[in-house]
């Protein structure tokens, strides 16, 4: 079955009706509805399916060993995201198992499908958080109390959906099997509308972080205080969301946004007392935290002069990744010349980059937008990507 197919199969699955687009997160009854969806294509193409102990989902062809040729995605999504994020990475990789089992290919080495846990980070905030516990890059105690925005910890979450939360934790064994890792993804940006290509490698991804900026003050009846008398975390609040686009402007390819704000109580004629806000900064090749130093120093400015009190928590951070030279010649080999290209999108073929050779490949959007429901591939670009996929994997375990 084509990539385009598989794809379509799910496409009514998480449709979120308030927002567009899906809401897929990690643990909830939708993603388990896309995990058995997953289980049974795997099984269908005669792979064995495993669940490793950070809830991460794993198919093999053949018995899971060392040097592995290892490929996937992730099927979560960011609240009311696109189709493609993600799952265009997992149906790729099932299809063009589907193609080489069809030529009568035989792997010379274990071959496998991975799905990956809480990849956006949209449930319990921090970003790529499968593969951040497989590396041992979070920690575990860390993650267990993880809260999504009802107040359920990541480790009650977890329970629910029958998973031990207790064997979360870095996991040796499951990351010695991997020799290679290869995601394709669909690309979010428009690097290949002016390119003129359905593919490309990936390079490198820039530096990223998540922070969040929790402002005090103090609640109160909106008619009956005047605004002289009040403490308003709102105001410093608003005036860190202004600071994050001047303060990046200020800076060569700097990105920093807030697309996400939290009032408490959080009623229309009410004061608030407290509001949280999560600021997401990037700098190619520069300083991220310096930038958001910046920020938070205009924030913490404007909350003094409302008698308001601010502290700032760094969620998550990756470094700038260049993935492994080597390995991308070599899909640049057999895919025949193709453009490579950086991106400001995290994945977590980079969080495995700094211990395993990982490689992106990336498919064109025409719509140059992600993380929205106008994210698109067309149906030729989509399955492209799944014979070129199909192509690098029977290179890496003929």
């Amino acid at each position: 079955m084509t990539a385009s197919r598989l794809l379509a199969g799910i496409g009514d699955v998480g449709r979120d009706r308030g927002r567009g687009g899906y809401s897929r997160h990690a643990f909830d009854p939708v993603e388990g509805e896309l995990r058995t969806w997953f289980a049974e294509q795997a099984g269908r193409r005669g792979l064995d399916v495993e669940t490793d102990r950070n809830g991460n989902l794993w198919a093999w062809w053949g018995a899971p060993g060392p040097d592995a040729v290892v490929t996937g995605s992730h099927l979560d999504s960011v609240p009311g995201g696109g189709a493609f994020d993600g799952p265009l990475g997992v149906v790729s990789a099932l299809s063009a198992v589907e193609a080489l089992r069809d030529k009568g290919f035989q792997p010379g080495k274990p071959l496998a499908v991975v799905v990956f846990a809480e990849e956006e980070g949209g449930r319990f905030g921090v970003p790529c958080l499968g593969s951040r516990l497989l590396t041992g890059s979070l920690d575990a105690d860390r993650a267990r109390a993880l809260r999504d925005p009802d107040g359920v910890t990541l480790a009650e979450a977890a329970k629910r959906a029958g998973h031990d939360p207790e064997r979360f934790g870095a996991d040796q064994e499951a990351l010695a099997r991997i020799g290679k890792f290869v995601e394709l993804h669909v690309e979010q940006g428009r690097g290949l509308i002016d390119l003129g290509s359905p593919v490309a490698v990936g390079s490198t991804v820039i530096e990223h972080g998540r922070w969040r900026f929790s402002f005090t003050g103090q609640g109160n009846h909106a008619g009956a205080t005047l605004l002289g008398d009040r403490r308003d975390p709102m105001v410093p609040a608003a005036a860190a969301v202004a600071a994050a686009r001047w303060v990046a402007a200020g800076v060569d390819d700097a990105r920093a946004t807030v697309g996400r704000l939290v009032p408490t109580p959080g009623g229309t004629n009410v004061i608030a007392s407290t509001v949280d806000l999560w600021l997401d900064a990037r700098v190619p090749g520069g300083d991220t935290r310096g930038l958001v130093d910046e920020i938070a120093g205009a924030a913490r400015r404007a909350a003094e002069e409302e008698g308001c009190a601010l502290t700032v928590t760094e969620e998550s951070y990756s470094d700038t990744v260049r993935f492994d030279p080597a390995l991308r010649d070599e899909l640049d080999a057999v895919l025949g010349g193709v453009p490579a290209l950086p991106t400001g999108a995290g994945h977590d073929a980079a969080i495995l980059a700094g211990q395993v050779p990982a490689g992106m490949l990336y498919v064109r959007n025409p719509t140059g937008i992600s993380h929205a429901p106008e994210e698109f591939a067309e149906e030729s670009d989509v399955d492209e990507g799944a014979r070129a996929l199909s192509d690098v994997l029977a290179r890496l375990a003929g």
